[in-house]
């Protein structure tokens, strides 16, 4: 789950604020601007969206071979080879 602080600082990179038990009744803004709840809780749900829509990316990159040994695949099975390797990973992981 996407925290308030990640959704406060995509508002406003330079908030510096103090949040207790991740209340969001709890901020304290310090000299920090506040920003409205509604805002808070919408930029938080847009990056749990992000988030969640790219679960397939992170599924793919711990699967996929290592840059050397997919550089030895192209060497000894050649880019159709290597394809065939990337592919079944992209086909186990497809887009959604």
């Amino acid at each position: 789950m996407i925290d308030l602080a990640t959704a406060i600082i995509a508002i406003n990179p330079s908030a510096k604020v103090t949040i207790y038990n991740e209340d969001i009744n709890t901020i304290d803004w310090g000299e920090t601007t506040p920003i409205s709840n509604e805002d808070i809780l919408a930029k938080q749900t847009e990056l749990q969206t992000a988030y969640d829509n790219k679960k397939y990316q992170r599924d793919r990159e711990k699967e996929y071979p290592s840059i050397v040994d997919q550089l030895d695949d192209i060497y000894h099975n050649g880019i159709d080879g290597w394809k065939t390797t990337i592919k079944a990973t992209k086909d186990k992981y497809p887009k959604e």
